[in-house]
């Protein structure tokens, strides 16, 4: 399995707002291969001394930290919907203008599966 992985400042009181967009994004990826689309919002995550995922971030006093993930069977998969979700228009309208997330200092990556286990 590959991995894609997100930790984005999004306006607290913009929430939603960023909920229905990335439910939008989310079918985009899963129509184009994508395996699992997740989003999840800050719950208990502290402010560290020296390293944390607000302080990564550079969050702001009204901002909140969303940690996102895309699986895909493989990188091969995870390219190609990279490339053809952001050739769609809609992705492009969905991510421009007024948008409730700080693009400049979200984190992303491509991971390779180390260990996965489930119950």
């Amino acid at each position: 399995m590959y991995v894609d992985g997100f930790v984005v400042p999004v306006k607290a009181d913009r929430i939603e707002e960023y909920r229905a967009a990335a439910d939008e994004m989310a079918d985009l990826y899963l129509q184009h291969g994508a395996l699992s689309v997740v989003e999840t919002v800050a719950d208990d995550v502290p402010v560290g001394e020296l390293t944390s995922f607000p302080r990564a971030v550079q969050l702001e006093a009204d901002e909140t930290v969303v940690l996102s993930w895309i699986t895909y069977p493989d990188r091969a998969t995870r390219d190609a919907a990279n490339a053809a979700v952001t050739a769609l228009p809609r992705a492009a309208e969905l991510m421009t203008g007024d948008v409730p997330l700080a693009g400049r200092r979200m984190i992303f990556g491509g991971f390779t599966t180390l260990l996965q286990k489930t119950a």
